[in-house]
């Protein structure tokens, strides 16, 4: 009888349950990765939600930290019981899309118009934890083409430290990266949730000089400070687009980063620009876009729209945590509650209800 562990598992709209299942069985490029710490992450809300569709029965789950329990015979260069972070997107870096630098999109896919309220976007086989295979959040989590996705953890790190690299920091750099910051640059980032956050402190680094965060979330702005952050805008009490044209001087910022998703973000984001400047959207949208003719200026503004899904691979995970362990960031604030495993139904009632000034969870099993 194969030995058994405990995982979150997708059951139907609405419902995750911790139930038992099989130990994955390890085959030649795979590694087999007891979990110490994972976390919960907005698309998982969404999949709970059934607003993005996955198989009954699957794990869920895209953020692992851990230790290796068993290696694949082609895998070479790890040693069991090594600390290790896989990226949430672990892709063949064989594939096709990979070899085009996009490696993120590797065997991406339509998903039929009607499915969910995702209308007809493209989902991607890079993205494989709690997507096409059984995910993280569970004791043990089965690591596809290990010898391309396994990054060994710095000594001296916690896995608390580390917790953010796999998506929400990677996500959040990505944001900054696409959104061609130079050295004194006016940057505006909308929304600081998580990722939001990240691209605030992503932006500092690749060294934007006026950073100006937007929310309507007193915590999450002050957090945004100790990121980076050299304005906060609250959208409830002010113009958004108005306060930049004139933190401008009318000239319009260089780079906006849209962490939301929605169209009214995506739009202020848009009008924020100077001419010239470049849109870095990360948010995941469910409704259809539209752009407005005035704020894109008929198509004549010289605007740039850069898209992103999150960078994965060894490499994007050894830069990561080389920032932490430089001490050039702190993500420790973003990890605001801890969990069981067992309590994980608990953990998703609060995180999807955003209450009690919750950022991130941290999930232990025992």
């Amino acid at each position: 009888m194969a030995a058994m562990m405990k995982a979150a598992v997708f059951v139907q709209p609405g419902r995750i349950e911790l139930t038992d299942k099989p130990i994955p069985d390890v085959g030649p490029n795979d590694a087999l990765v007891r979990i110490t710490t994972t976390t919960i992450c907005g698309t998982d809300v969404h999949i709970l939600k059934g607003e993005y569709p996955v198989a009954p029965g699957l794990t869920v789950g895209h953020e692992p930290v851990g230790i290796i329990e068993k290696l694949g015979s082609a895998v070479t260069g790890y040693a069991e019981g090594q600390r290790v972070i896989a990226g949430a997107i672990c892709p063949n870096f064989g594939s096709y899309a990979a070899q085009d630098g996009v490696p993120s999109q590797d065997g991406s896919y339509l998903i039929p118009s009607g499915r969910c309220g995702c209308h007809g976007y493209k989902a991607t086989a890079g993205w494989r934890f709690g997507n096409l295979i059984d995910g993280t959040q569970a004791e043990y989590v089965l690591v596809p083409d290990a010898q391309a996705n396994l990054a060994p953890i710095p000594d001296g790190l916690t896995d608390e430290q580390v917790l953010m690299c796999p998506d929400i920091m990677s996500t959040g750099f990505k944001g900054a990266e696409n959104a061609n910051i130079r050295l004194g640059d006016t940057v505006v980032v909308f929304a600081q949730g998580p990722i939001g956050l990240c691209a605030t402190a992503g932006a500092r680094l690749l060294g934007a000089t006026t950073i100006i965060a937007v929310d309507g979330n007193d915590h999450r702005l002050g957090i945004s400070r100790r990121l980076g952050a050299d304005v906060t805008l609250d959208f409830r009490s002010c113009d958004v687009v108005a306060e930049i044209m004139k933190l401008t001087g009318g000239r319009g910022a260089d780079s906006a980063i849209e962490a939301l998703g929605t169209q009214a973000t995506f739009e202020q984001a848009l009008r924020s620009l100077k001419p010239g400047g470049t849109l870095s959207s990360l948010g995941v949208y469910s409704q259809n876009l539209t752009i407005p003719l005035d704020a894109f200026a008929a198509g004549l503004g010289d605007h740039r729209i850069n898209t992103a899904l999150c960078p994965g691979g060894k490499e994007r995970m050894r830069r990561l945590m080389n920032v932490i362990a430089a001490e050039r960031l702190d993500l420790g604030a973003l990890v605001t509650h801890h969990y069981a495993l067992e309590d994980i139904v608990e953990a998703y009632d609060l995180f999807a209800n955003q209450r009690d000034g919750v950022l991130k969870v941290a999930v232990k099993p025992s």
